[in-house]
């Protein structure tokens, strides 16, 4: 399971929702701007209130990391 915690106009989300797609990865998107509820839910999990927060099966990515990424999709095969 993949959550993305995003804002609008954040260029690192975008790259981040585009990497997902290009790997064929289903993801879920929570736009924190006009979700107050997840955005309460991402800093409670990240600590952070900057975006993209990422959550790949209970591994938070804090920002638009591949490496890490990549990582946490392939220990969660």
């Amino acid at each position: 399971m993949v959550k993305i915690y995003t804002t609008t106009y954040c260029p690192y989300c975008k790259m981040a929702k585009e990497y997902f797609t290009k790997k064929n990865v289903a993801f879920e998107e929570y736009n924190v701007e006009n979700d107050e509820k997840a955005l309460e839910e991402m800093v409670r999990k990240s600590g952070q209130m900057g975006v993209p927060v990422i959550e790949i099966n209970g591994t938070i990515i804090i920002g638009f990391d591949r490496e890490a990424i990549d990582e946490a999709l392939e220990a969660n095969k």
